[in-house]
């Protein structure tokens, strides 16, 4: 009996030391659609392969209808006019300023019968047999008549038809530069099931999130019309359009449609894109994808667009070095949309804007390939993608001052203002869209490159490489993230993900009297913000010479290593969380000091850099 139980708990401390990867689902779409562009409408069917690898039965499923949303009285109409009440501040001429997402605003409120968008599931059936259908509007629930076992595979058909709204938000027909059709979220899309359980968000304005698989998607359509999007296209010979290989001459359609045939392997969704007037610039990069950019063909903005493929092109090596390879065969940008909103393998792009353009391609690391979930963690996606387009701009332009000043002001702002709220607040239930966009890109972006301040630039390049490698294809949350930058830096991190991601507690350090004490000099530090952090201090002396005296804070466990080899770098004891004040302690005669400097790198949010400076009077 007692051999049983040690085999028994020798397997079982063999099982909890392996830790496997977390379990996910897997599907695969076979998508047919037949686009009637006189009538924007289409009607579609899907053959969905879905593997539930869960533990778990499930006795129902949901899709997402995310064009149910643009019709009058929809839970986004509603909920834009009301955050349109919302006062956030008046403009230098005394004019009050409101909280509208401003591609919304009323606009769904008015629309007609044939402008609105929707989602008609006419069936869903499950191995052959019909299912019962409940529709809450953006979201459909299917009552299963036979639960999904566990490590089990069934097979779903799905019968749709579908009318293309007006363009207001990311998706839709006739959008302000006149593109015609903007095909985002526009199929029935089977929501994500994972650890902790169904994931189907109604469509109320914000992110994504969706299952990894592979697609297979045939759009047919009037022959005038260009089709730019996610994957690959495999007629490319027989449909043209510039896709064919140089050489290939292509027959002329001889009906009155073309099938465009396109294939996606290991995404979580497919965009497409619709023009009569397209027209293609394609370039392939060294070491890098096959790139296109897909834009209405205007001559005066040619350049302009040939500008974004010449940027985006210089960019991918820096990017790949930095974050990891792009690992897909090719990558769209497509003019279309409202601004910039990224999906796998493609973006929708409004104009030739480069920032826009390095922004969305960025996405498909941090939205495309890691694939967090964006609801509850938007600023996973769109945090850490902004701080990456900050460090690409600023190392393409070869800025020498500090890169992310644009992120930092912007959270600043934030924190001074009443609306901020904790990063942990699901996307769609902040209070303003101000405090969303602040909370996500801005203090998203600062988590990363203050998350460098703490663990040193050497580290912060070694966590974004061993992130994408251990991650990606994976769905990681914040806390998978932080144990990457634990074994990478040997630094205890837990406490910096609660205080930043979990509360809204500010960053204020300040200098405060200098003594001179038994051969030491004495210098106080004043901890005057709620957030505990590590501190930098930067001495120089009048002879010139300079010294970096690094203060850790007790919870790390641990402190960074020198950033500058040129500088003597002194570590001291550490600065227990608790006191608000600290003795830093040095060799030299206070007559000796010139200045001292909290943080000379700008990467700790202070929010009062007033007082992190002290110039020393001479004698």
């Amino acid at each position: 009996m007692r051999t049983l139980i040690a085999i028994f708990f020798t397997l079982l401390v063999t099982q909890l030391s392996a830790q496997p990867d977390r379990w996910q689902q897997r599907i695969k779409y076979a998508i047919n659609v037949n686009v009637d562009a006189n009538a924007n409408q289409f009607s579609g069917t899907e053959k969905i392969d879905y593997w539930n690898n869960s533990p778990d039965t499930l006795d129902r499923v949901f899709f997402h209808l995310y064009w149910n949303a643009f019709q009058p009285n929809s839970m986004m109409d509603v909920r834009s006019r009301e955050l349109g009440k919302v006062l956030i501040g008046t403009t230098k001429s005394g004019e009050n300023v409101y909280d509208w997402d401003t591609r919304v605003k009323d606009r769904i409120s008015k629309l007609q019968p044939n402008e609105i968008g929707y989602q008609k599931v006419k069936y869903v059936k499950l191995n052959g047999v019909d299912q019962k259908l409940v529709e809450h509007e953006t979201v459909l629930e299917v009552k299963l008549a036979k639960p999904i076992s566990p490590k089990s595979k069934v097979s779903f058909d799905v019968a749709f038809d579908a009318q293309v709204p007006l363009q207001i938000r990311r998706s839709g027909r006739d959008n302000a530069e006149g593109i015609r059709f903007s095909m985002s979220q526009w199929y029935p899309k089977l929501a994500e099931y994972d650890y902790q359980g169904w994931n189907a968000n109604p469509y109320i304005a914000r992110e994504f999130y969706g299952v990894w698989g592979d697609y297979d998607v045939n759009i047919t359509i009037d022959k005038t019309y260009m089709i730019a999007g996610t994957g690959t296209l495999q007629n490319a010979s027989e449909i043209g359009f510039g896709y064919e290989d140089a050489g290939v001459k292509v027959k002329p359609a001889t009906g009155a449609t073309l099938t465009w045939k396109f294939a996606a392997q290991n995404v979580h969704d497919f965009m497409w894109a619709a023009d009569p007037t397209y027209t293609m610039i394609k370039r392939q990069v060294k070491n890098g994808p096959l790139l296109f950019v897909v834009h209405k063909k205007v001559d005066s903005l040619e350049a302009r667009w040939q500008k974004v493929m010449d940027t985006v092109e210089l960019a991918y090596p820096y990017m790949a070095k930095t974050f990891g390879p792009y690992p897909y065969k090719n990558y769209s940008f497509v003019q279309g949309g409202d601004g910039g909103m990224e999906y796998p393998m493609a973006t929708l792009i409004k104009n030739a804007s480069v920032g826009t353009a390095l922004h969305e391609w960025m996405h498909s690391w941090y939205q495309g390939m890691m694939g967090s979930n964006e609801s509850l963690y938007p600023w996973m996606d769109e945090g850490f993608t902004s701080y990456a387009t900050s460090r690409i701009q600023g190392y393409l332009r070869k800025d020498t001052s500090f890169w992310f000043s644009g992120d930092y002001n912007s959270y600043y702002a934030l924190a001074k203002s009443p609306r901020e709220e904790p990063m942990s607040t699901h996307a769609d239930h902040y209070n303003t869209n101000y405090g969303y966009s602040r909370a996500a890109y801005s203090k998203g972006a600062v988590f990363m490159e203050q998350l460098g301040y703490i663990i040193g630039q050497n580290n912060l390049d070694k966590v974004l490489l061993t992130y994408y490698n251990t991650w990606r294809f994976k769905h990681p949350n914040p806390n998978d993230f932080i144990r990457v930058a634990e074994k990478v830096s040997g630094i205890e991190l837990q406490w910096y993900k609660e205080y930043w991601v979990y509360t809204t507690k500010t960053i204020d350090y300040a200098l405060g009297d200098i003594n001179y004490d038994e051969g030491k000099t004495k210098i106080t530090l004043k901890r005057l913000g709620l957030m505990p952090m590590p501190v930098d201090v930067l001495i120089t002396y009048k002879d010139g010479t300079k010294e970096m005296h690094n203060v850790p804070m007790n919870l790390m466990y641990g402190t960074k290593e020198s950033e500058d080899s040129t500088i003597p770098y002194i570590v001291h004891p550490e600065w227990k969380w608790t006191h608000p004040q600290y003795s830093l302690e040095i060799s030299r005669n206070i007559s000796e000091i010139k200045e001292i400097n909290i943080d000379p790198s700008l990467r700790l949010a202070d929010m009062n850099r007033v007082n992190n400076k002290l110039v020393v009077p001479s004698n």
